[in-house]
C-alpha cells in the first residue's frame, strides 16, 4: 500500500501504523471507515488492499476518513448520540482549511451529542459534481448537510430531495435562499457590503475614480448580496464614483490574473478595491503591474494570506467572519433538527461582521 500511494504522490496519514503486504493494518473496521468516508465498503476494501480500479479521489477520501477517525477517537469515548454531518464546500484551499480547523475545534464542545464530520472540499466544483456528491450522501445517509455551493436550479432540487429524505440541509457563508434549506448560517452579507462601502467612502483621498469589485463566482449568492448592497450604498452616498467588476476567478490566483488583465488595460484610475471572493495577493500584484495603488482596499476573511497583506499595509481593512461561531450555530440547528436539545449559541445565525485593522 505504501508503494501504491507514493506512486500517486499521496501523503500517508499518521494512523497507518504498520504496513504488511498486501494490506494496511489499522484499528478501524472497514464498515466504520466507509461510513466516515461516504463510500461503499467494497471501495474502501479495494483502497486498503491496493487493488485496481480505484480512483485517486477515493484513496484520498479513505485516508482522510482514517485521519478523521483518529482525531475523533477521544470524543467517541464520550456518551451521547452520534451525528454524521457532511460538509460540501467549493472554496479555495485556504478557506476550506479554515472551515476544517473550526469544525475540529468545535466538535469537542458539542456535548451531549457526538459530532462525526465528513468533508468534501474542492477549489472548483461543477454543478454535476456537487449533485453527484449529494446523491451519494443521500444514498449512504446523513444527519445533516452543510453546503457552501453555488445557487443553481439542480442544487435547489437536491436540497429538496435531501429534505424529503429527512436529511436537514443548511447553507453556510453563501446562501441558496429559494430552496428548502433549514437555515442560512454566516455573516449578514448585506450588512457586510454596506460596511465595506462606508469604509471606502471614508478612506478615499479624492473625489471621483473607479472602484474595482471582485467576486469569485456569479452564482455565489452571498457575494452577489454583498455586491448589490455595496453598490447601492455608494451610488446613494458617493455618486462621483464608478464601478467595474470581475467575476469568475473562484478565488484562485491564476484565474484572477487572467480575468483582471483585460479590465485594468481599460480602467487606469482604480481608486479602491472591494474583494469579496479572495485571491487578494494576485489582485494586488496585478494592480502593481499596471502601476495602480488604490487608496482603499477592503477584503473578506482573516486567513493567513490576508493577515500578512493587512499587516504589510497592502489591505486597508478585513471584514472577518468568525467561522467557529458559524460552525457552532450549524451544530445547534442540525442537532435540533434531529430532536437533540443543545444550548443555543450566543449567535444562532452565525458571526457578526468584524472589522479588522492592521496591527499598529
Amino acid at each position: 500500500m505504501y508503494q501504491a500511494l507514493n506512486k500517486q504522490n499521496v501523503e500517508l496519514p499518521a494512523i497507518c501504523i504498520s504496513i504488511k503486504n498486501p494490506s494496511m493494518t489499522h484499528r478501524f473496521p472497514v464498515k466504520e471507515i466507509a461510513l466516515q468516508a461516504g463510500l461503499s465498503t467494497a471501495t474502501v476494501d479495494r483502497v486498503l488492499h491496493s487493488r485496481t480500479n480505484v480512483s485517486l479521489q477515493s484513496v484520498r477520501r479513505v485516508q482522510n476518513a482514517i485521519a478523521d477517525l483518529h482525531l475523533q477517537e477521544k470524543q467517541l469515548s464520550a456518551r451521547g448520540k452520534k451525528l454524521f454531518i457532511d460538509f460540501v464546500v467549493e472554496a479555495p484551499d485556504r478557506f476550506s482549511s479554515e472551515i476544517r480547523r473550526a469544525v475540529e475545534s468545535e466538535i469537542g464542545r458539542s456535548n451531549p451529542v457526538v459530532i462525526r464530520p465528513r468533508f468534501i472540499m474542492q477549489e472548483h466544483m461543477q454543478e454535476a459534481e456537487a449533485v453527484s456528491y449529494l446523491k451519494r450522501i443521500m444514498t449512504h445517509g446523513s444527519n445533516g448537510v452543510c453546503l457552501k455551493l453555488r445557487d443553481t436550479p439542480k442544487l435547489r432540487d437536491m436540497i429538496k430531495a435531501l429534505s424529503e429524505r429527512n436529511i436537514p440541509v443548511l447553507t453556510m457563508f453563501t446562501d441558496i435562499p429559494i430552496s428548502e434549506r433549514l437555515t442560512y448560517v454566516g455573516i449578514d452579507n448585506a450588512k457586510a457590503g454596506k460596511t465595506a462601502a462606508y469604509l471606502i467612502s471614508k478612506t478615499l483621498h479624492s473625489a471621483g475614480g473607479t472602484i474595482l469589485m471582485s467576486r469569485s463566482h456569479e452564482h455565489f449568492k452571498g457575494e452577489e448580496t454583498r455586491a448589490l448592497s455595496f453598490r447601492s450604498w455608494l451610488t446613494r452616498n458617493r455618486p462621483d464614483l464608478k464601478f467595474v467588476e470581475t467575476t469568475g476567478g473562484s478565488g484562485v490566483d491564476h484565474k484572477i490574473e487572467k480575468d483582471l488583465a483585460s479590465i485594468l488595460e481599460k480602467e487606469p484610475n482604480i481608486c479602491a478595491v472591494y474583494s469579496m471572493g479572495g485571491g487578494n495577493r494576485a489582485i494586488i500584484q496585478m494592480l502593481e503591474q499596471y502601476k495602480m495603488y488604490p487608496d482603499s482596499y477592503i477584503a473578506h476573511d482573516l486567513n493567513q494570506e490576508n493577515k500578512a497583506l493587512l499587516n504589510a499595509g497592502r489591505i486597508s481593512f478585513v471584514l472577518h467572519d468568525e467561522i467557529t461561531q458559524d460552525i457552532s450555530a450549524s451544530f445547534f440547528h442540525i442537532s435540533r433538527a434531529n430532536n437533540i436539545a443543545l444550548t443555543e449559541p450566543s449567535t444562532p445565525n452565525g458571526s457578526e461582521v468584524h472589522i479588522i485593522a492592521p496591527e499598529l
